[in-house]
């Protein structure tokens, strides 16, 4: 087997498309559309492997490092080998030429992440590369009425209307509350400064899917002080951001299955913890899956979430929807 190695070239991913077949895992199917000639802004380094065989090159691996916008601290990175060229050398070699070309990056960061399913060969070539799990996801359905739904002050509807909101996705004391829990939660691999505007466009605007937000607040008295006038609105606590497409690569324009579960993003103020967040985000987690179904992209990192959601699992009133996901790093 003669192997040779050259830059990514335009009709390299039809090629590639025949030898591989369809994507083994998500993770797969997700980075496979990274793989895309270099190009330097964003700089992206890409790389092929070719089979000789009688003088004829055959596409049968690729590789790509590329830096993100967001989650700056590290680089990405995907190698996909054709099942019968593994455990040949040919994985461990495009690592190193993809470290070799992280060396060069134009921001000086070298650290490479993927994203692998465990026990697939991805997870194991990983391992053996010195890439260890600095995180795990999870998606997670809940069935509805899987909580009791909260009463609110004295259990009148004025008292709830003062509490619940459909808020427009549009908010910028939304958009404010998302990119700061967005933040929190992400301290293993900070996003960088999320301003106002990046915050819509990544989680609110209508090209990333949102259909729509509800939020908990809580109650006016607790949230300002004497003098303050009485209309003003408690401080937001916990808030449900709806998609109209599913996690993971769904096609926008085909929408979510009419039975299926409604992708949802839940989090909270990120200054709540303990009890105080845990009862925001069980209160709003009772109200939007009280009589359909909800699909949520569960951190380890998300403590309250997955302190209100992993009893639901025990339970069997939710369930891992496929499976789980580690970040992998070095």
């Amino acid at each position: 087997m003669a192997i040779e190695y050259r830059a990514w070239r335009e009709g390299d991913d039809l090629a590639l498309l025949e030898i591989w077949g369809g994507p083994e895992t998500v993770q797969a199917g997700q980075f496979r559309g990274t793989l895309a000639p270099s190009a330097n802004a964003p700089w992206r380094r890409c790389i092929v492997a070719e089979d000789v065989v009688d003088g004829v090159a055959i596409p049968v691996a690729a590789a790509v490092v590329h830096e993100a916008a967001l989650h700056p601290e590290r680089l990405w990175a995907y190698i996909e080998v054709a099942r019968d060229h593994r455990r040949t050398g040919v994985g461990s070699t495009l690592l190193s030429l993809l470290r070799h070309e992280a060396s060069q990056s134009p921001s000086g960061v070298t650290r490479l992440r993927c994203k692998v399913e465990p026990g697939t060969p991805g997870a194991a070539f990983a391992e053996a590369a010195g890439l260890a799990p600095i995180q795990r996801s999870r998606l997670v359905a809940v069935e509805p009425a899987a909580l009791k739904l909260p009463v609110f002050g004295d259990g009148s509807e004025a008292a709830a209307a003062e509490q619940v909101e459909d808020l427009a996705t549009g908010s910028v004391e939304l958009s404010d509350v998302v990119g700061r829990y967005y933040s929190a939660v992400h301290g293993w691999d900070q996003p960088g400064d999320l301003s106002i505007a990046m915050v819509q466009r990544l989680f609110l605007d209508d090209l990333s899917g949102a259909h729509g937000a509800i939020v908990v607040r809580a109650p006016k008295a607790s949230a300002f002080g004497q003098g303050v006038p009485a209309s003003r609105k408690g401080r937001l606590e916990a808030f449900a951001i709806s998609y109209a497409q599913r996690i993971h690569g769904q096609d926008p324009s085909e929408g979510a299955a009419a039975d299926g579960p409604t992708e949802v993003f839940l989090g909270h103020e990120p200054q709540l913890s303990g009890a105080g967040a845990e009862a925001a985000i069980r209160d709003l987690l009772a109200l939007i899956a009280f009589q359909h179904p909800v699909l949520l992209e569960l951190d380890d990192s998300m403590t309250a979430l997955r302190t209100v959601v992993e009893p639901l699992l025990d339970s069997g009133k939710a369930r891992v929807q496929g499976s789980e996901t580690l970040v992998v790093s070095d």
